[in-house]
C-alpha cells in the first residue's frame, strides 16, 4: 500500500506547558475516521501520521460487507509528554477540550500507549464530551442500546482483568497460534518474550500462558524479568501498576532481573514487543535468535530491520493485522455484531483473527512476500471496494 498524504494534519501547542499535540485524519468513512490517542515523550507528527495510515488499514481489513459494523476511516492522536509527569493529566484534558471540535464530529478515540481508557474517560469528561466515541453515534442504529452494550462489555472482568483489555490480547495471541499451526509447531516447549506488561502485553502474555506456551521473559520501565523454565504470568500480572511496571517484591526466587533490552536476546522462539515503536532497529535485529515476531505494539519493527529479519528467516507478524482486534471489538460491540458476554467477545475475536491472519499468511505465501507486504496487498484491493460502497473523502 502506498502511502499517501493524510486528510488532515493538527499540531496543538498547550498555552500552559508548552508542550505539543498532534491529530491526524488519514481518511475517512462516512464521516468518521477511528483511532487511539497516545502519550510519549519524544511523539512527533510524523509518528502519529503512520499511525493513522496504519489504523485505516486495520479498520480496511476488517471490512465484511455482512457486518453491522462498517470500517471507519483511520486517525490518530498523540501527546509530546511522559505519562507519568505530575502535569500530564491536567495536559490531557487541556488537548481533550481542544479537540473537542472534532472528537464531536469526526474522530473516535480511546486509550493507547500511555494512557488507560479509564483515564481518556475521566478526562474527556472534563473537557466536556460526552464520550471519546461520541462521533459514531450517528451512524448506529439504536444509539441507546449501542451505548448500554459497549458500557455494560467495558464492566466485565475475567480473572480481575477488564474485556475492554482482553481483547486484543486475545487477537495478538490468536494471530501467533494460528501461525503456529500452519507450521506446525506444537504450543508446548514455544517459548515466548514480552517487550511492554501493560494493557496489551499483559493480555497477550496471559492468552498465550494459558494456551501452553512457556512466557520466559517480561520487560518493563525497570528492566527484564527472566526465568528459562517459565514465569508465574498470574503472579506478575497481579504485580503490575497502572502503567504495567512490576512490583519486583512479588518475584521467586529463580527469576533473575536483567537490563531492560536483554528480551530481545533471550532463548526464545517467539517475541512480542508490545510498549513502544521502533523497538527493533538494524542493530537491535542483529541480537534476535527468534522464529517469529509479533507486532502487539505499534510501529515496533523498523523497516530496515524487517529487510534483515526476513533475509535470517524471521516472521514478523504485522501490527495492523495481529493488534487490530482491539479496535475491532469496540465496534463489534458497539454495532450489535455481538453482545457484551466475555465468551462471545472472545470467540469473535479468535475466529476473526484466524481468517484474517489465514488470509494474509495465504497472500503472502502465494505472492512470495513478508505478511506485511500481504496485509498492504489486502488493503489496497479492500479500499476501492469500501469507497465505491461509500465514497471517497479525499
Amino acid at each position: 500500500m502506498t502511502a499517501s498524504a493524510p486528510l488532515m494534519s493538527l499540531v496543538w501547542t498547550d498555552h500552559v506547558t508548552g508542550r505539543r499535540g498532534f491529530l491526524v485524519v488519514d481518511r475517512l468513512v462516512r464521516g468518521v475516521a477511528s483511532g487511539g490517542l497516545r502519550m510519549r515523550p519524544g511523539c512527533t507528527l510524523d509518528e502519529v501520521a503512520a499511525l493513522a495510515r496504519g489504523m485505516s488499514m486495520k479498520e480496511a481489513l476488517h471490512y465484511d460487507p455482512r457486518s453491522r459494523y462498517v470500517p471507519l476511516g483511520g486517525a490518530k492522536g498523540g501527546i509530546d509528554c511522559d505519562p507519568r509527569d505530575p502535569a500530564a493529566y491536567g495536559l490531557l484534558v487541556r488537548y481533550l477540550r481542544a479537540m473537542r471540535p472534532y472528537i464531536e464530529r469526526v474522530w473516535t478515540t480511546g486509550e493507547d500507549l500511555g494512557l488507560t481508557q479509564d483515564l481518556v474517560d475521566r478526562a474527556a469528561a472534563e473537557a466536556g464530551l460526552v464520550s471519546s466515541v461520541q462521533a459514531v453515534y450517528p451512524l448506529l442504529e439504536d444509539e441507546a442500546a449501542a451505548r448500554r452494550r459497549l458500557a455494560d462489555a467495558f464492566a466485565i472482568e475475567v480473572d480481575g482483568i477488564g474485556l475492554d483489555e482482553l481483547a486484543g490480547g486475545c487477537g495478538v495471541a490468536e494471530s501467533l497460534l494460528t501461525a503456529l499451526d500452519r507450521a506446525g509447531v506444537p504450543y508446548g516447549g514455544t517459548r515466548v518474550a514480552v517487550q511492554g506488561f501493560g494493557t496489551m502485553g499483559g493480555a497477550t502474555a496471559r492468552f498465550l500462558a494459558r494456551a501452553g506456551l512457556t512466557v520466559v521473559a517480561v520487560a518493563d520501565v525497570r528492566g527484564t524479568v527472566a526465568r528459562p523454565a517459565g514465569l508465574d504470568v498470574e503472579a506478575l500480572l497481579a504485580a503490575r501498576d497502572a502503567h504495567g511496571t512490576v512490583d519486583r517484591r512479588a518475584l521467586r526466587p529463580g527469576d533473575r532481573e536483567l537490563p531492560r533490552d536483554a528480551w530481545l536476546s533471550v532463548e526464545a522462539e517467539v517475541l512480542v514487543p508490545a510498549a513502544v515503536s521502533y523497538a527493533i532497529g538494524p542493530a537491535e535485529q542483529e541480537r534476535v535468535g527468534a522464529r517469529w515476531i509479533v507486532e502487539a505494539a505499534n510501529m515496533p519493527v523498523l523497516p530496515e530491520a524487517e529487510t534483515a529479519l526476513a533475509a535470517r528467516g524471521v516472521t514478523v507478524l504485522p501490527d495492523v493485522v495481529v493488534n487490530s482486534g482491539t479496535n475491532a471489538w469496540w465496534w463489534w460491540t458497539l454495532f450489535g455484531d455481538i453482545g457484551a458476554a466475555a465468551d462471545e467477545a472472545f470467540g469473535h475475536v479468535r475466529r476473526s483473527m484466524r481468517a484474517l491472519v489465514g488470509q494474509v499468511l495465504d497472500r503472502a505465501e502465494a505472492d512470495g512476500t513478508t505478511p506485511r507486504a500481504a496485509a498492504h496487498a489486502l488493503v489496497a484491493d479492500r479500499l476501492p471496494v469500501i469507497a465505491e460502497r461509500f465514497g471517497w473523502y479525499r
